[in-house]
């Protein structure tokens, strides 16, 4: 009886670190740098990549974020996805704020995640939110990359966004994707050119790579939501544990 109270005390202690942990990590940011080198590229430039925000502000109206992206002071943005959540009647306010002060600075270029496919997916089970977002995105001077893609003819490079459907979300089971798949939605990857794929989810790196993608960015596995030293991330949103792309750079 002593041995299972005592491991129970354990457990509780373990628990209470992990949820410590995991207010810590959930109300502050690092900033990560990652270098991508090719030869097709013809000069440097440095972007900003953001995912996964949630809705999150950081400081009054973001203003810690706005101002770490300011000190960086990046040639373009990209947007990974999930910059709301969708939930019915929920303020998306903080993500659209956020959109509006970048893209008044700087090019914008927004691949749909999971929570905003979910709305166009489903626009009756959210009332007024689907159209209500997609008018305030429509009034700002930011690229949407739904399936499509934009030449940047300064950088030799093409910045493409996925909408992945949703069977690719799914939770515990992962379902095949084909070259075939990539290539109807967004058409055959370019040719001697650099070709950068925004794709929520990063579990289906190898097929992205196989497409043509040079450069794949991603977000959705938010860093394994919970992280443990030398282990990483612990699971992904699919239920899935220890997942490969937890986060950083493969």
């Amino acid at each position: 009886m002593m041995q299972l109270e005592g491991i129970l005390a354990v457990a509780a202690i373990a628990a209470l670190f992990f949820i410590i942990v995991m207010l810590i990590d959930g109300n502050r940011f690092v900033v990560r740098e990652y270098y991508f080198m090719a030869p097709q590229l013809k000069k440097n430039a440095k972007v900003v990549l953001l995912s996964d925000l949630h809705n999150k502000e950081y400081g009054k109206n973001n203003r810690a974020l706005l101002n770490a992206i300011e000190k960086e002071a990046p040639d373009y943005i990209l947007v990974a996805g999930d910059m709301l959540t969708s939930s019915k009647g929920k303020s998306f306010r903080p993500a659209v704020q956020l959109l509006e002060a970048l893209a008044s600075k700087y090019p914008v270029y927004y691949g749909n995640g999971n929570h905003e496919y979910r709305l166009l997916l489903y626009p009756k089970q959210y009332g007024t939110m689907t159209e209500e977002y997609e008018q305030a995105l429509a009034k700002l001077p930011l690229q949407r990359l739904q399936n499509e893609h934009v030449y940047l003819p300064e950088l030799n490079a093409a910045i493409y966004g996925l909408n992945l459907d949703r069977v690719y979300y799914k939770r515990l089971n992962k379902n095949k994707m084909t070259t075939d798949y990539l290539n109807e939605a967004m058409g055959p990857a370019g040719k001697d050119r650099v070709n950068l794929l925004i794709a929520h989810n990063p579990e289906y790196f190898k097929e992205y790579a196989a497409w043509g993608a040079d450069l794949v960015v991603s977000g959705h596995v938010h860093g394994g939501i919970m992280r443990l030293p030398w282990l990483g991330g612990v699971i992904s949103p699919k239920l899935r544990l220890f997942p490969e792309y937890d986060g950083g750079l493969f």
